[in-house]
């Protein structure tokens, strides 16, 4: 045995998480729910109960479409196959949402799985902050939501979720979606070319997952991915039907995409950004 293939076996590849398991040839996407009328309303809503407005159900129908034809004009990164699981968040508005992605899949004449909740991606709780609107926090709880923003590690709401408990449920539902995913499925390899642009046959028609979440929890989950700490919450955002793709090459993650969203045409302006004029995303 050579040096190269003992090394492999004792270590894993650099930037592979340990939730992930060895030679894993997969993609996860992540589908944030549409617009509720407590975003309307810019109330905090954590682990409450906020249904879909008629937009946000209209938002979480063009992100299934979209899904569900990966090679239209201009083609995203899925395969263009049925997903191996489709999973989401209990709370009523990633069940909705995930509902009607699904009934697009449906509607082109694909089979898809039976819908799975999970409680490992539950909307991070907010605690006292739930059902309070911006203003109403930052009166009551000024401090507290400004050591929130700046360090998420060491603060969160009065009575909601650490985001170390976060992360414990998040890598525990991960973990178990992952080895499911990886039961059966041919191993990859790293020996093949890492750079996009170059053609990949090795890396065709993978088995892909949809999780139907929520942005705080998706913070949570691509820092998981990506063998990143908590200290970087804040680097990531995730829009209002939006999805973003990570692709998982010989259990090495890739942040493929991030945002995509092109998808809602008139519906983007609102679709998650403070300032109508910025764009959420691309595609």
């Amino acid at each position: 045995m050579s040096f190269s293939q003992r090394n492999a076996e004792a270590e894993r590849p650099l930037g592979a998480a340990p939730l992930i398991p060895d030679g894993l040839d997969a993609i996860l996407v992540l589908l944030r729910h549409g617009q509720t009328q407590f975003i309307v309303d810019r109330r905090f809503q954590g682990q409450m109960e906020a249904p879909l407005t008629e937009l946000g159900e209209r938002q979480a129908q063009l992100a299934g479409a979209r899904l569900a034809d990966p090679n239209a004009s201009p083609p995203i990164p899925v395969p263009d196959t049925a997903p191996f699981a489709i999973v989401h968040s209990p709370l009523g508005r990633a069940l909705r949402t995930a509902e009607l992605a699904a009934a697009e899949f449906a509607a082109v004449g694909r089979a898809t799985p039976p819908l799975r909740p999970d409680s490992g991606f539950l909307e991070i709780a907010q605690g006292a902050w739930e059902g309070l609107t911006d203003s109403e926090i930052e009166t009551r709880f000024g401090a507290e939501l400004a050591a929130w923003r700046r360090w998420p590690t060491r603060a969160h709401a009065p009575g909601g979720e650490s985001l170390d408990r976060v992360r414990t449920r998040v890598e525990t539902s991960l973990t178990a979606l992952l080895g499911e995913m990886a039961d059966g499925s041919p191993r990859g390899t790293l020996d093949r070319h890492q750079v996009l642009g170059y053609a990949d046959a090795a890396f065709r028609n993978p088995r892909w997952s949809l999780i139907v979440g929520h942005g705080g929890v998706f913070r949570v989950v691509v820092c998981a991915l990506l063998g990143l700490p908590d200290e970087h919450f804040w680097n990531f955002d995730f829009g209002l039907a939006a999805i973003t793709l990570v692709e998982i090459r010989a259990g090495r993650a890739v942040l493929r995409s991030l945002n995509l969203d092109g998808y809602l045409g008139a519906d983007r302006a609102t679709a998650g950004t403070d300032n109508p004029e910025r764009p959420a995303g691309a595609l």
